[in-house]
């Protein structure tokens, strides 16, 4: 991509707020918008070949408040990134992650994250410190078990999707604003499913097809009834 066309850019980016670059096979993140550190509120770069974010850079943007970097080639995010105190929403889907950094945490503004398609091999525990966090999309990593600290985690949707779960701790059912699940295409068996639930829990939208039970199986669990009222209750505030 010529120098122009990425000057243009940051010329419209500094007008707008937005710097939307997608689809343009970057092998790293353009140093040309250090010059826009103090305006710019969204990035998109998502569809390229970065590989790294560049640490002295990446905490600088005081007022970002989207980060989209989906379909690239991040390996680890630095912990520079967790400076970002006005981020709402990260989206990552389609990298290389096996982690978060331990810093993670520190990202209070976050409503949405979106990591979809990466290599996590866990529910990552700095989330559970995220209290504005909503939407958590892990769907197609590698994550085989549901530890006890997700009884922390204040997400309203937990997207755990075509992972590896075999086994769920039963604290999932003290998430305090926890109200849809999706754990579709993983690994379990319907006796490794808490049926605290169905029963003791906010869920009202549990997905589970695709595990090794059918799902007229669930519908005998004790509690089940419990559930359908909270499922249909918040049907009818939808509808």
């Amino acid at each position: 991509m010529g120098n122009s066309a990425l000057r243009a850019h940051v010329e419209t980016a500094q007008k707008t707020g937005v710097f939307q670059l997608k689809d343009r096979g970057l092998t790293e993140f353009p140093s040309e918008l250090q010059k826009l550190t103090s305006n710019l509120r969204t990035i998109d770069l998502s569809n390229n070949k970065i590989d790294s974010l560049p640490p002295q850079l990446i905490g600088k943007f005081t007022l970002l408040k989207s980060l989209s970097l989906n379909n690239n080639k991040l390996t680890v995010l630095p912990d520079e990134l967790c400076n970002l105190k006005k981020l709402e929403t990260l989206s990552l889907n389609n990298n290389l992650l096996r982690e978060l950094p331990s810093t993670f945490g520190q990202l209070s503004a976050l409503k949405t994250l979106s990591l979809s398609g990466n290599q996590l091999g866990a529910l990552p525990p700095q989330l559970c410190s995220l209290r504005h966090l909503d939407v958590v999309d892990l769907s197609k990593n590698q994550i085989r078990s549901i530890l006890d600290t997700v009884g922390e985690l204040q997400a309203i949707e937990l997207n755990l999707n075509q992972n590896q779960i075999s086994q769920i701790s039963v604290k999932i059912s003290c998430c305090p604003r926890l109200k849809v699940l999706r754990l579709e295409e993983n690994c379990l068996e319907l006796s490794m499913l808490p049926q605290s639930i169905l029963n003791d829990s906010q869920i009202c939208l549990l997905a589970v097809e695709g595990n090794l039970f059918e799902i007229k199986k669930l519908r005998e669990l004790e509690g089940y009834d419990k559930y359908m009222e909270r499922f249909t209750a918040t049907k009818k505030k939808f509808a």
